[in-house]
């Protein structure tokens, strides 16, 4: 079932959109990478090739040239550091699975809360909403490759109609993110299921959200 959820939205044909995280942005990745290779061929250049051009330069500016090979190997240092510990930072997440009467002894801030652990868990980037003026948007998540989908959380007890996923999915376009995630502890009922079906949504009633959150225990 794990699979499945990511799937359905790594399946989704990607509409770039600049991550509103705090995580480095994928462009920020690749271009130090880029930047980090760059780098590493000038000093194996400097230190296999030995120019002679290098050699013959005047003594300030030969050590400009070392300072220079220093603070950019230091610079690049530090910044791959971040990178590491902001991933290492990501995926460290401790998730106490709770059952179906567990959640509903939630607050609807803690199950929101609760909602996102699974996401990050999962490698998702995470930006709480769930403000006056969100149009029903209480998470928002980023992949790593720039695709970012929305998630309502809805802590019901009445089953959820088709009324309620088509407001998600106004709230989808308007947005323009790639994907809707529904979760709620309520059962979704069989008609709200058929109105998505070939929609970009995902949606995860309590027995579901439970039964994931054990299996995510172990992972």
């Amino acid at each position: 079932m794990i699979a499945q959820v990511n799937s359905r939205f790594q399946s989704q044909s990607p509409r770039l959109r600049p991550s509103g995280s705090k995580c480095i942005p994928w462009k920020s990745g690749l271009f130090i990478g880029g930047m980090t290779a760059v780098f590493l061929l000038w000093l194996v250049y400097r230190l296999v090739v030995r120019p002679e051009w290098a050699a013959h330069l005047p003594g300030v500016l030969g050590e400009m040239l070392h300072l220079a090979e220093a603070a950019g190997l230091v610079t690049l240092g530090l910044l791959w550091g971040v990178i590491w510990l902001r991933r290492g930072g990501a995926t460290a997440v401790t998730i106490q699975p709770l059952d179906l009467a567990q959640l509903y002894h939630l607050s609807p801030a803690e199950f929101e809360r609760y909602v996102a652990g699974l996401f990050r868990k999962k490698g998702y980037q995470v930006q709480m909403r769930g403000r006056s003026g969100d149009l029903g948007v209480d998470i928002l998540l980023t992949k790593v490759d720039g695709r970012r989908a929305i998630v309502q959380c809805k802590r019901y007890r009445n089953k959820v109609g088709p009324d309620v996923v088509r407001e998600l999915y106004g709230t989808l376009i308007h947005e323009q993110a790639d994907h809707a995630f529904l979760v709620t502890t309520a059962e979704i009922s069989a008609s709200a299921r058929r109105w998505t079906e070939g929609k970009p949504m995902t949606l995860i009633d309590g027995e579901e959200l439970s039964y994931i959150a054990g299996v995510m225990r172990g992972v």
